[in-house]
């Protein structure tokens, strides 16, 4: 799978000002899942991503002032502590508009 448009570029400008991790789930039916989405950020996001995969169905147990997800109700989403930014919104259609509200953020 291919980044989406302006995801590399967020994740690169976003790295420096805050303490970005990668929080994803996949599915317990396909194991390979878990190891292609830690091939797939090693791929794409290197160094800058090195340990800061975080794979589970439990986003609420996370800690943090963010979470960007494109589903505001699966896997605890809808109860995490921090402000939940629900990308492919029409507040958040794309990675520059939650790029430049989390950079005004700071």
């Amino acid at each position: 799978m291919e980044p989406m448009a302006g995801a590399l570029e967020a994740f690169s400008e976003l790295t420096p000002l805050f303490d970005t991790y990668i929080l994803s789930t996949a599915p317990w039916e396909n194991p390979s899942a878990w190891s292609d989405k830690l091939r797939w950020v090693k791929k794409h996001l290197g160094n800058a991503a090195r340990k800061r995969l975080i794979l589970s169905h439990n986003k609420h147990l996370n800690s943090g002032d963010y979470l960007v997800d494109d589903r505001h109700n699966a896997n605890g989403s809808d109860r995490f502590l921090g402000e939940l930014i629900h990308f492919g919104s029409p507040a958040f259609p794309d990675w520059p508009s939650v790029t430049r509200y989390l950079i005004n953020a700071v």
